[in-house]
């Protein structure tokens, strides 16, 4: 059995491979980039093809991030309806998560429709409902990968459960590609070699599958010719191509790409992830999916670094909980080694199962490389890696090297809590973000300075910047670090001014005589504690379709004037605050405007998943909505259209308190859901403006 840490390291790599595969091929996606158009253009991939600012949300990482807490929300061993319901919950109707190319096109659309409709998995994926071309397109291997990590060396079980879960929309050669490559990410923890992951991928799908033809045709004409692989990619335009497998990317020909990828590749992750780019057809589903296998098997090596350093230890994914968009990769791998753990009834690390629903951020940099998404500004001076630096609680840290400051030269260190939509330069399955971060925690980090040349005067401050203002905020005085020794900074959180806040770090300054060439580490890293959103509609905007802060799923969010507005047919929700808040006072200005149903949620799990409360048919509610509506108290509450009213719910563990306008008219008691983000809601066709929102956590 692997060690906790050996675990986590290799879940780590094997997510690394995977974001950088999906990087790297992303660029030359289907179908307008041909596999000639690729060759012709680009020649030999040996980097990436294009410097993205940020690198924009991807259904090919939504899924290993979203579709694995049905382990967290139901059981460790989900069913095909617990993961259906995990897919409903998470995803915003029409946009983000996947590829919404319409219903009977897109297989993932196809499913999500047919389980709104009432069509329950697996019959929601299957060729029965759906037929052969939709159910076996290549979703069913792209999402799979987590459910590969959370079984480490044991491939027959991740088969099984990637299977169950891909049963969602898929069926037939689809259901192999999910058992095989799950199967082999599972095999890559303890593999010996290449050829030992394929003979497992490979006896977990049946031996007369047309997938396992694919893969064995490729197999073969290795072994005949092993040096080049452009030959065996003709081979598959011959007799594997598109022309003889329906819709719009099928399985079986990206499934051969996927097998040539990694064959020719011989173990190590670039030369992988460049062939799958090079080879076309799906090209980010591909370097993908080859990625997170060899990724896990080879395990994240120094020659990755032209790949690793922009990736930075974060991705974006584009679900309905905001604060889980902004995805720290390493924290990522410990909840997935946590979940392994759980699985298999092993021991877990002290508090790695309290850090699964942590309020907080916690960032160690125990992981060789870690970075945790940390960025310079303000200079090309100041350059970020990682040491194994003892820290005083383990070893790791960032490692800043301050290359030659001169007098009055100055830059930032930072870590992102949130993010916007001018922090892109790609709008890939338009993600949504609620800040990671509120005013009044605690932020928290240790700093050591090691002096090369200089005299001394080199002064770091910490502060925290503004998002719609840009303003920066010092949040402590300028001090001059210990040589040789660990500063501990730590500040509260400010106000802002209602501002979210897009960045916490230190702002470092040198005014000595000499110019000054040394390194800081910075370790321990956290934020703790309670904080309190205080959103004024009149300092946001719209953004990404709806408003920024917030996240949404169907309705028409817009800003009027300083207040915001919704609209909907349907029933609408606007979320945001943190996953992990609990205990809370949430508060809305709120006018009714037309319609039965104007509330505020809270402890929001997800579209299907929350409690609200509220106006709704002429009475005063709290509801619990779990894919299907209970209403827990009601008072007779008529309600005048067009007049403000002050909704305030507040909320201490399993009992629920709401006032209007300072009356406290209604209590209820309920103990499904524990947590989650507060939020405004239309119950049905309406529409409703809304003023000043605060969450305030106790």
């Amino acid at each position: 059995m692997l060690s906790s840490s050996d675990l986590v390291f290799r879940i780590y790599s094997g997510f690394l491979g995977k974001a950088i595969g999906v990087r790297l091929g992303a660029p030359v996606e289907p179908t307008i980039w041909s596999y000639e158009r690729i060759r012709d253009t680009y020649g030999e991939i040996t980097g990436y093809l294009r410097d993205f600012k940020t690198f924009a949300a991807d259904d090919d990482t939504n899924g290993p991030v979203y579709f694995i807490r049905a382990m967290r929300d139901y059981q460790l061993r989900p069913t095909p309806h617990e993961v259906a319901k995990t897919w409903l919950n998470y995803a915003a109707e029409g946009h983000g998560m996947y590829w919404w190319g319409g219903y009977g096109r897109s297989t993932e659309h196809t499913a999500y429709l047919n389980l709104r409709a009432g069509i329950e998995a697996p019959r929601s994926g299957s060729i029965a409902q759906n037929g052969a071309a939709i159910a076996e397109q290549i979703g069913g291997q792209i999402f799979i990968d987590s459910w590969g990590w959370v079984n480490p060396g044991n491939p027959e079980r991740a088969a099984e459960m990637s299977a169950i879960a891909a049963s969602v929309a898929h069926d037939g050669e689809g259901l192999n590609g999910a058992r095989f490559c799950a199967a082999m990410i599972a095999a890559a923890f303890t593999a010996k070699s290449v050829d030992e992951l394929f003979k497992i991928g490979l006896s977990v799908i049946p031996a007369d599958s047309t997938y396992a033809a694919v893969v064995n045709a490729v197999l073969g004409q290795f072994k005949t010719d092993p040096d080049d692989w452009r030959t065996c990619r003709d081979l598959l335009t011959r007799d594997w191509g598109y022309d003889r497998y329906p819709g719009v990317c099928h399985i079986i020909p990206n499934a051969g790409v996927l097998a040539l990828s990694m064959i020719y590749g011989k173990g190590d992750l670039c030369r992988t992830v460049e062939i799958a780019t090079m080879c076309g057809w799906d090209t980010d589903c591909n370097a993908g999916n080859a990625g997170a296998i060899i990724g896990t098997f080879q395990g994240a090596q120094a020659s990755w670094d032209k790949y690793r350093k922009p990736i930075n230890d974060m991705v974006v994914t584009s679900g309905v909980t905001g604060a889980l968009n902004i995805v720290d990769v390493p924290t990522f791998a410990r909840e997935l080694a946590t979940l392994a753990l759980q699985l298999d009834g092993e021991d877990i690390p002290q508090g790695w199962a309290e850090a699964l629903t942590d309020r907080g951020v916690h960032f160690d940099f125990a992981l060789p490389g870690a970075t945790h998404g940390f960025k310079t500004s303000g200079t090309n001076q100041l350059e970020l890696s990682w040491a194994d630096k003892d820290n005083g609680e383990g070893n790791g840290g960032l490692e800043i090297l301050v290359d030659r400051f001169e007098r009055g030269h100055s830059g930032k260190v930072f870590w992102k809590p949130f993010y916007r939509r001018s922090d892109f330069d790609d709008e890939r399955y338009r993600p949504m973000f609620s800040p990671l971060v509120a005013s009044g925690q605690t932020v928290a980090f240790d700093i050591f300075m090691e002096p090369w040349e200089g005299d001394g005067h080199l002064r770091i401050a910490p502060y925290v910047r503004a998002t719609m203002s840009k303003s920066i905020i010092e949040t402590g005085a300028y001090q001059t670090p210990e040589a040789g020794g660990w500063t501990h900074i730590e500040f509260t959180v400010p106000d802002a001014d209602g501002e979210a806040i897009d960045e916490i770090g230190i702002d470092i300054e040198y005014f000595g005589r000499l110019k000054f060439l040394g390194k800081l580490y910075l370790a321990n890293f956290r934020v703790t504690g309670k904080g309190v959103t205080r959103i004024d509609p009149a300092r946001e905007i719209e953004e990404w379709e709806a408003i920024t802060r917030f996240t949404w799923n169907r309705g028409y969010w817009k800003k009027s004037g300083d207040r915001i507005t919704a609209l909907t047919d349907t029933d609408a929700d606007l979320w945001t605050g943190h996953l992990y808040t609990r205990d809370a006072t949430i508060a809305a200005e709120i006018t009714p405007q037309s319609g039965a149903s104007h509330l505020v949620s809270f402890r929001a799990q997800g579209t299907s998943r929350f409690y609200a409360a509220g106006f709704e048919d002429g009475k005063l509610r709290i509801v619990k909505e779990d894919f299907g509506k209970t209403v827990l108290a009601e008072t007779d509450f008529p309600i005048a259209l067009g007049q403000t009213y002050r909704l305030e719910v507040e909320l201490r563990g399993q009992d629920f308190t709401v006032s209007v306008d300072g009356k406290r008219l209604l209590d209820a008691s309920d103990t499904s859901f524990a947590y989650g983000q507060a939020g405004l809601r239309l119950g049905g066709p309406g529409r409703f403006e809304i003023g000043a929102f605060e969450i305030a956590e106790h």
